[in-house]
């Protein structure tokens, strides 16, 4: 569920992205469009990096699956 939500949001960052870039052309900065795009881009990329922080924090998400699990300072 936490990585779908993580994939969602990157789709619509990128779209976000895009949008932003035609409205920059269409408009050539005589409206707030691309401002618009901009705060929704930087908002919805908060919302990501929150939901990254938390699928880490609570283990749903493993920052390196790979390594063991029982890794001790000795070991190092």
């Amino acid at each position: 569920m936490i990585k779908a939500l993580i994939v969602i949001l990157l789709f619509a960052v990128i779209i976000s992205l895009f949008s932003g870039l035609f409205f920059l052309v269409k408009d050539e900065g005589k409206t707030t469009r691309t401002v618009n795009a901009l705060t929704v881009r930087v908002t919805l990329s908060v919302m990501l990096l929150a939901l990254l922080a938390y699928a880490v924090i609570s283990g749903q998400l493993p920052i390196n699956p790979y390594a063991s699990a029982t890794l001790t300072l000795d070991a190092l």
